[in-house]
C-alpha cells in the first residue's frame, strides 16, 4: 500500500518522489512535499504546471489525502486497497490521516 501512495502520489505531481531538494541539497521526498503543502494549504504548488487540477480543487484534496493515507508509518493505519478505489471514486469520505496530525511524522 506504502508504495501505491507514492506512486499515486507521483501521478498526480507528474514529479519522481526523490526529485524534491535537489536544487536546494535538502533530502525531502515528494510525499513530505505534499505534507507540507497540504497543511499550508498550498495544493497548487503540486500540480503548478497542470491547471485542471488546479480548477479541481475538491478531487485534487481528496486524491492528495488518499496517497498520504497510503504512506502512513505504520502499516494498519493504512487504508485497504478496496476502500483507497472507493476514496479516489468518492464514494467513501476521505479522513484526515494521523500523519497529517502530527508535527513530527518523519
Amino acid at each position: 500500500m506504502y508504495s501505491f501512495g507514492v506512486m499515486l502520489m507521483e501521478i498526480i505531481s507528474c514529479r519522481k518522489n526523490f526529485e524534491w531538494g535537489l536544487e536546494s541539497q535538502e533530502h525531502i521526498t515528494l510525499v513530505d512535499h505534499a505534507k507540507e503543502c497540504y497543511r499550508s494549504g498550498r495544493l497548487d504548488l503540486l500540480v503548478e504546471d497542470d491547471e485542471d487540477a488546479k480548477e479541481d480543487t475538491v478531487r485534487l484534496e481528496r486524491f492528495v489525502l488518499v496517497a498520504i493515507s497510503c504512506v502512513q508509518d505504520e502499516p494498519w493505519l493504512r487504508p485497504s486497497m478496496k476502500k483507497v478505489v472507493q476514496m479516489l471514486e468518492g464514494a467513501v469520505a476521505v479522513s484526515i490521516p494521523s500523519n497529517l496530525c502530527s508535527i513530527d511524522d518523519q
